[in-house]
């Protein structure tokens, strides 16, 4: 979907201010929230591409505070707890039970993400050096593509497989595997002819982003 947390970034909301030697978390509960992102992940209460979603169609003037808001929305979407029990702070109902939880003990194997790769549901339709086209799509829900590298040419610089489909996982729709390509544009057919000419840019796209030019 097309906002402020698209992959690309969005103008429009001032200027990035970096803070000399900032600390991990600017406050207690960050910390806490990045547990709970963590151990709800681990008991398979949801995936990263469901969580990814949930922060997109967050307000753009939320920053740490979207692992907390997009936790919630997710809590209450897949039927684990109720806007009234987030509100009460408590359970007021029988919780629906999750696969495993995360413990001191599996504290390791929660932190270790597993492999997207995927088996192959047919012959890539792509190769290295092929020159192709990013597809100018709008989509109303998550997507792994820029919107910045929209109908914009680039070649096949890698193959990197088949992996599950970000944009499907994320509604709940299956892997639905998906060759994977590293895509390298030039900047002035990014950004014209005032683009850097020595610069270019390696995009990672899923086939059904693609297009042959």
């Amino acid at each position: 979907m097309d906002g402020v947390h698209d992959m690309g970034g969005m103008d429009g909301f001032g200027k990035v201010e970096p803070e000399a030697n900032e600390p991990p978390f600017h406050a207690p509960w960050e910390g806490r929230v990045l547990a709970m992102q963590r151990a709800m992940s681990y008991a398979g209460a949801w995936q990263i591409d469901m969580s990814r979603f949930a922060q997109e169609r967050l307000p753009p003037q939320v920053y740490y505070q979207r692992w907390a808001l997009a936790m919630e929305k997710n809590v209450v979407e897949r039927g684990l707890a109720a806007s009234d029990e987030l509100a009460a702070g408590h359970a007021l109902r029988e919780a629906k039970p999750l696969k495993r939880k995360l413990t001191p003990q599996t504290v390791k194997e929660g932190m270790t993400r597993g492999s997207f790769y995927r088996q192959a549901q047919g012959p890539a339709r792509f190769k290295i050096g092929d020159r192709v086209r990013a597809r100018n799509i709008h989509p109303p829900t998550h997507t792994r593509l820029p919107r910045y590298v929209r109908g914009h040419v680039g070649v096949i610089e890698l193959v990197h497989g088949c992996h599950a489909f970000p944009d499907s996982v994320a509604i709940d729709k299956g892997d639905d595997p998906q060759w994977l390509y590293t895509v390298v544009f030039d900047a002035r057919e990014l950004w014209g002819p005032d683009g850097d000419p020595t610069l270019k840019v390696s995009v990672d796209a899923f086939e059904p982003y693609l297009e042959s030019a």
